[in-house]
C-alpha cells in the first residue's frame, strides 16, 4: 500500500472540483453525482467512478437528491459500458476503506478479460495488466458521449 494519504487532502474533493484530473477526466455531472475515469492505472477500458458531488463518507451520508439519482445514473453507465463499449457485464463497488468519499466503482468485464480480473479481482491488477493512457481516454470520450444523448 501506498504512504500517499489520499484522504489529505480529499482527492474526491480534488476530483469533482477539477482541480485533480485523472485519465479520462470528468464524463457527466447530476444529480449530486459527477462520473470520473479511475484515479489509478487501469486494466479495463472504460472503469470509471461516479462520486458524490459534496463530500460525504458514505452511500448513507448522501443527501435525498443523489440517493435517488444514484441507481438511476449507474444504471446508465453500466448499459452505455455494454453497449458503446461492447462489455459483456459490468460490477459496481462502493466499498470505501481508503478513500473516505462516497464512490461507486461502475467496472466493465469484456469476453478477453483474464478471469483473475474478474469481479473484486479488477482491483488486484498488476502494474502490467494497465493499458495504455490513450485506449483509456477514448473508452471515456465513447461514453461521455453515450450519455450526453
Amino acid at each position: 500500500m501506498s504512504d500517499v494519504d489520499v484522504n489529505e487532502p480529499c482527492l474526491g474533493c480534488a476530483i469533482v472540483s477539477g482541480a485533480t484530473r485523472p485519465v479520462g477526466g470528468v464524463l457527466a455531472r447530476g444529480g449530486g453525482l459527477v462520473l470520473h475515469g479511475v484515479a489509478s492505472p487501469s486494466p479495463l477500458p472504460g472503469w470509471v467512478v461516479l462520486s458524490s458531488a459534496r463530500h460525504v463518507r458514505a452511500l448513507y451520508d448522501l443527501d435525498d437528491e443523489a440517493a435517488r439519482e444514484l441507481g438511476p445514473f449507474a444504471a446508465r453507465v453500466m448499459r452505455a459500458q455494454r453497449e458503446v463499449l461492447g462489455a459483456e457485464h459490468a460490477y459496481a463497488f462502493a466499498i470505501g476503506d481508503v478513500l473516505r468519499h462516497f464512490h461507486l466503482h461502475l467496472v466493465p468485464r469484456y469476453r478477453d478479460t483474464p478471469q483473475r480480473l474478474w469481479g473484486r479481482g479488477a482491483f488486484e491488477a498488476r502494474p502490467e495488466d494497465a493499458r495504455p493512457e490513450a485506449e483509456l481516454e477514448a473508452a471515456a470520450r465513447a461514453l461521455a458521449a453515450a450519455l450526453a444523448r
